[in-house]
């Protein structure tokens, strides 16, 4: 049942903090809500709004300058679902990164509003995952270009795998069928034998063991993507097999 005023919020939110043996006072020093317990805690600071959004964290945050202990309150979205298309733990984690607490309020028809208290106004210190940084670098340098415009959706991108798939398409498009040693030495690729065999974008075919050309949709994924391929650079000729040696028997002196 949506409200239709903010203030619709202070009645159960002060019932709420009442409950758990605090006092609370409306509007002071344009803070919507301040609760206070005793002298040795912090005193808490809410900030009401009808819904989730960024001038009710912004206002919030200034609050911080006075207290520790700020929460920022909103009425429950429809049917339980957190805030523009989030999942509540993005809402979570969000909030607790900027020192924030969390609470929401339910209104029924027929009986009094519920409050849910969805994260406490802890400090977050976020910690990088490391894996996943080396993961990040790692993509960013095997990319030869900036073939991706940000903020694209709903369309494929140039990722690094599938720039070194296009690299091996493209060079047994002009030298003809290969060898995974052949292809690793074009291109410099160490794991270009694992490329072939995974064949993720069905652009290579086994012509016969140890052999490899380029299929139709490797073809057109060259066309589709000429823009990549025509930045990789000149290949050299493939080197010439070094001859065999048979070492001559040599006749025992008599």
């Amino acid at each position: 049942m949506p409200i239709q005023q903010e203030t619709e919020l202070y009645a159960p939110i002060k019932q709420f903090f009442e409950e758990r043996g605090y006092t609370v006072r409306g509007e002071v020093k344009h803070c919507d809500l301040v609760a206070v317990r005793s002298e040795d805690e912090p005193m808490v600071i809410v900030e009401l709004k009808k819904s989730f959004n960024i001038p009710l964290l912004v206002q919030a945050i200034d609050r911080l300058k006075l207290s520790s202990e700020v929460y920022v309150a909103f009425e429950l979205p429809n049917k339980g679902k957190a805030p523009h298309r989030l999942a509540w733990e993005d809402v979570r984690r969000l909030c607790r990164m900027l020192g924030l607490g969390v609470l929401t309020v339910q209104f029924y028809k027929r009986k009094q509003p519920t409050v849910d208290l969805v994260c406490e106004p802890t400090p977050y210190q976020l910690r990088p995952n490391k894996r996943a940084t080396t993961k990040l670098m790692t993509e960013f340098r095997e990319r030869s270009g900036d073939y991706n415009v940000g903020g694209s959706t709903k369309m494929k991108l140039m990722t690094a795998y599938r720039e070194k798939s296009l690299h091996a398409a493209h060079l047994l498009k002009q030298h003809g069928p290969l060898s995974p040693k052949q292809l690793r030495t074009l291109t410099g690729n160490a794991h270009v034998a694992s490329l072939l065999q995974q064949n993720f974008y069905r652009w290579f075919a086994r012509q016969s063991r140890g052999i490899y050309a380029v299929t139709p949709l490797g073809e057109k994924a060259l066309a589709d993507y000429a823009h990549v391929a025509q930045a990789f650079p000149e290949t050299q000729p493939l080197p010439e097999p070094a001859p065999t040696r048979k070492g001559k028997r040599k006749l025992k002196s008599e």
